[in-house]
């Protein structure tokens, strides 16, 4: 579900769900006789009732309208069905509620393209891929650990075998690329030296390699087998080598159906 409480006049109106519903409201606005978008704010305001009534009255047909969307209710199965195919900047904001409008806009073009060039392709793919990006990189805001990548050094799985690999070395990308083997193949992929100097900086600064380099290791650990079986279990597990995260991971997943998955 991807409301937790009610919505609308006299709802509970947390600032998660109501920003929900907004972006559900747009996503349907050709519907509703609405002329200009909702703003994006979590604030449960006139024009977002009036909006939830236009889609009670005009595409529900109610006779009356109580201005309120509960889960699991009429209302959120209508703009469940109103929405159009395919994944959007707006889908995309709608899966990662609490990312930043700007980051959204920086990275939805970017993740729609590269997606479609890793075969992440099918609408549950699409689901579980973004799942797990936007608790890796907490819903967008972040391209690069926090950590210093002490932490790396001298990790010879990683291949850091020299002063200083750990910090040059660091996760990077919207699935994190960690350790200069890491860094070499994928550069190696692309043609393109990630390496040298602080060209593995470009991984975190560079929106399409961020993104490019999640839907690699997406590609190349075989992560489409295990979501076109629906196994989060899995997947998590492939990525994090455990399961750390693995409530968030599967909160994130189930608005990812809501949106993507019919």
């Amino acid at each position: 579900m991807c409301i937790a409480d009610s919505v609308g006049r006299g709802g509970v109106n947390h600032a998660a769900d109501v920003k929900t519903v907004q972006v559900l409201l747009n996503l349907n606005l050709p519907r509703l006789g609405i002329p200009s978008p909702l703003g994006l704010d979590g604030i449960m305001g006139n024009n977002t009732v009036t909006a939830i009534e236009a889609l009670q009255t005009r595409v529900i047909g109610l006779a009356s309208a109580d201005g309120r969307v509960d889960p699991a209710s009429p209302a959120l199965r209508a703009l469940a069905a109103g929405m159009p195919p395919g994944l959007s900047a707006e889908k995309l904001q709608g899966i990662m509620i609490n990312a930043e409008r700007q980051r959204v806009t920086a990275f939805a073009g970017a993740l729609i393209a590269k997606m479609a060039a890793r075969a992440i392709d099918a609408p549950l793919r699409q689901a579980h891929f973004l799942a797990q990006v936007g608790h890796e990189s907490g819903e967008l805001r972040y391209t690069e650990e926090i950590a210093s990548g002490d932490a790396y050094e001298g990790r010879q799985d990683l291949g850091n075998t020299q002063p200083g690999d750990g910090r040059r070395f660091k996760g990077r990308g919207l699935i994190q690329l960690t350790g200069r083997a890491n860094y070499k193949a994928y550069g190696g992929a692309l043609g393109i030296d990630l390496v040298s100097g602080d060209n593995g900086r470009r991984v975190a600064t560079d929106p399409d390699l961020a993104v490019d380099v999640a839907g690699w290791f997406w590609q190349t650990h075989g992560l489409n087998v295990l979501a076109d079986a629906d196994d989060v279990v899995a997947v998590t597990r492939r990525i994090n080598g455990g399961l750390n995260g693995l409530e968030d991971r599967q909160r994130q997943l189930a608005r990812g159906r809501f949106f993507l998955v019919a």
